[in-house]
């Protein structure tokens, strides 16, 4: 039996459930180049490793 890792791509809804924000906030975001993420046609992507490197960033620059 192969074990099937989690997608290391998320899409708008996906990251929306992740980081517990509605998708148009997630969307305003990305377009504003505040979330780090690129379009695929014309859709958003979101590498899960990226924007926990992001998360990580941004808790360190807030205890500043």
């Amino acid at each position: 039996m192969v074990a099937r890792n989690k997608p290391s791509l998320m899409t708008i809804e996906e990251l929306a459930k992740y980081l517990r924000m509605k998708r148009v906030t997630i969307y305003k975001h990305a377009q504003e180049k505040k979330l780090p993420g690129f379009k695929v046609g014309s859709g958003w992507r979101f590498k899960k490793s990226t924007i926990d490197k992001w998360i990580s960033a941004k808790e360190k620059s807030n205890k500043k």
